[in-house]
This record gives structure tokens, sequence and C-alpha cells, in this order.
């Protein structure tokens, strides 16, 4: 072995010794080089160093080159639509963001969005919005396009679901829509957004349970957006209204409607310390949602890692915590790793539990 060819396998070893192996692709391209390199050591360590780096840096510098589109599964007013709004905002704000848009892909139960998610592979300028949907449509098989058909980038936040009437009810409490229920499980007309099988309908599945009647018999109305569906249930078109705690806060604050519960384990703080909690009503419901982005199959690590790092900033910004506290929103981010080891855990967890209230059949 002639004396270039041992300081070159010393080189490799060095590198190894701390943890890092030269790419494969950095010894091709050393051997297309080799003809420009000088003879000193200090030049080829420089030009091998120099070859490693590059090699690496593209991947670890990736950011947007373009315009940014968040797709929404729903209409406008909506808590997607919402979500997708506030983190807009906060993504506009960082250095050397691009422009962030927002558009509406309502219908199907949320598919017409996903489909439109799955005709972009492995473009990261596409977010869509993440949660229990994509997983409840695939175990009822309202969807053939299954949560490992995307990217999970994040889950940013947990809700409880709260439920409510328009004041002029004669429903007062979750007690009582109980009973209802108990004597007549037809005679309640729940509405709720955007699937079947998704969070709400689990929760109303569980007032099925709690009343001791089958979920098939209660009658539901399923809505293309929480706005929609909202301003249908304070026309009295529905008796009760099945959704997220922060799409009641505009109602409460105008004492438009009237809370029969919310579906956390205890009295939650600030606007809804007020609101009791099914359990302490003798009802086991309990349960929330949670939310977070996604982005076509097929991006990079690098990729994934920008939006890891991105949305991470957001999440731990003080701007973000207001807005957890103003849309009734509670803390809860995972990055993507950990995200995609939670939806693999909450689709068994769901399949078992839309079986055991009659959503689903096996």
């Amino acid at each position: 072995m002639n004396s270039a060819a041992a300081r070159f396998l010393l080189w490799r070893r060095r590198l190894a010794c701390v943890g890092a192996e030269i790419p494969a692709r950095c010894f091709a391209q050393a051997g297309r080089l080799r003809h420009i390199m000088c003879q000193s050591v200090g030049c080829r360590v420089f030009a091998l160093a120099f070859i490693f780096l590059s090699g690496l840096s593209p991947a670890q510098e990736w950011k947007p080159q373009r315009n940014v589109d968040i797709v929404v599964n729903s209409g406008a007013g909506g808590t997607a639509d919402r979500q997708a709004r506030v983190a807009q905002k906060f993504l506009q704000t960082l250095p050397g963001m691009p422009s962030i848009s927002v558009t509406n892909r309502a219908g199907g139960a949320g598919l017409v969005a996903l489909n439109f998610m799955v005709q972009h592979p492995a473009d990261p300028h596409y977010l869509s919005i993440l949660s229990t949907g994509i997983l409840t449509n695939q175990i009822t098989g309202l969807s053939t396009v299954r949560y490992q058909d995307v990217t999970p980038l994040n889950i940013l936040m947990r809700e409880y679901i709260a439920v409510w009437t328009r004041v002029e009810s004669p429903i007062a409490s979750g007690r009582d829509l109980i009973a209802r229920l108990k004597r007549d499980p037809g005679s309640v007309a729940f509405a709720f957004a955007t699937a079947r099988g998704n969070q709400n309908h689990v929760v109303i599945g569980m007032f099925a349970r709690a009343a001791g009647v089958d979920p098939k018999l209660l009658k539901t109305v399923i809505y293309p957006s929480g706005g929609q569906g909202m301003t249908a249930a304070l026309g009295g078109h529905v008796d009760v209204w099945v959704g997220t705690a922060g799409g009641a806060l505009p109602y409460m604050a105008a004492g438009s409607i009237r809370m029969l519960g919310i579906t956390a384990p205890q009295r939650q703080p600030g606007k809804f310390a007020a609101v009791p909690v099914f359990r302490e009503q003798g009802v086991d419901a309990t349960y929330f949602a949670w939310r977070g982005f996604l982005a076509p199959k097929g991006l990079t690590p690098a990729q994934i890692a920008y939006w890891d790092q991105t949305f991470a900033r957001v999440a731990q910004s003080d701007e973000w915590k207001k807005e957890l506290d103003e849309n009734a929103w509670a803390e809860g981010y995972l990055g993507s790793a950990e995200t995609r080891r939670h939806l693999d855990s909450e689709f068994e967890l769901l399949s078992r539990i839309l079986v055991e209230l009659g959503v689903v059949t096996r």
C-alpha cells in the first residue's frame, strides 16, 4: 500500500472513531476528483473533509423554496380551519419562511383533502390537518387511504369534546340527556362534524353505553364542517351539538348555548371553570381529540427534520401558549417519530372502542 492510500484509510478510521461514516457517494466523488487533489497531506485531508461535508450539507439545510399550502379537510369556521389559520399566522413570522396559504377542501368526511394530499407524493410544500379522523375513516372503511400512506409531522395539541344545546332546549344537563336516551334512544338528534366514527361520534357512543342502549338506535346528523353544524344547532335543527371545546367559546361568551358538559377527566381552568365534566354527573364519557399536521408520503429525513424543528419552535413559544388558552386547547406536542408511534397505538385502541360501541362490526 502506498503512502497516499495509507493516509486515506487512516483519515477514514479517525472519522469512524468519532461516530461519523463517510457516505459511499463521497468516496465516489473522491475517486472522480482524485486527479485534481494536490500531493500534500494537508491538501488531501482538506479535500476529503470538504467532500464529506458538502455531501451532507444540502440535506441538512433543506427549507421550503416556494409557497406552503395548508390544506384543510373541512369548511371555514370549524376547528380544523381555526387550527390551520393559527398555524399560518405563526409560521409566517419565522425568518426565511416563504408565503403560507390555507385552502379549504371540504367534503367526503375529510377524504377530499386527504386524496388531494396523496396526489402530491414527496412534496413537503403541502401540509394538511392530522386528527383522529384519518384513523377512524380507515377503521370504518370510509377511506382507502391509510394513515401509513402519509407522513405524520406532529401532534400540536389536545382538545376535549364539548356537548351543548341552545338555551331554549328542554335538555338541562348531561344527566338529563342520559335519562332521555334511556326512555327513548331516538328522541334526541345529535349533530357533529365531519365523519362517522370520529372522536365526536365516539363520545356519542359513550352516551349510548352510559344509557344502556344500542348506539345504532341514536339519531345522528353529520355536517361537513363545525361551523355549519353549530349554526344548525343554534337554529334548533338538531337537539345536541357534539364538537370541540374551542368551537363553543364564542357562543358561551354570547350566552346563546347551554353547556351540558365536557369530556375532560376533571374541571378545566379558565373559561371552562364553571362547566361540569361528565364524570361528575355520573356519566362515563372521558375522551380527548388530538390535532396536528401531516404531509404527503415520501418526504426525506431532512424535510421531516425541518418541519419537526419548525413546529417545535412554534409549540415552545409564549405566543402559542396564549393561543392554546384562547382556543381551549391543551398542550401535547409530539414530533414526527413520536406521532407515528402514537398513531400506531391509537389505531389499535380506536379499533377496539368502535367495535365495543357498535360503530363498526368485525
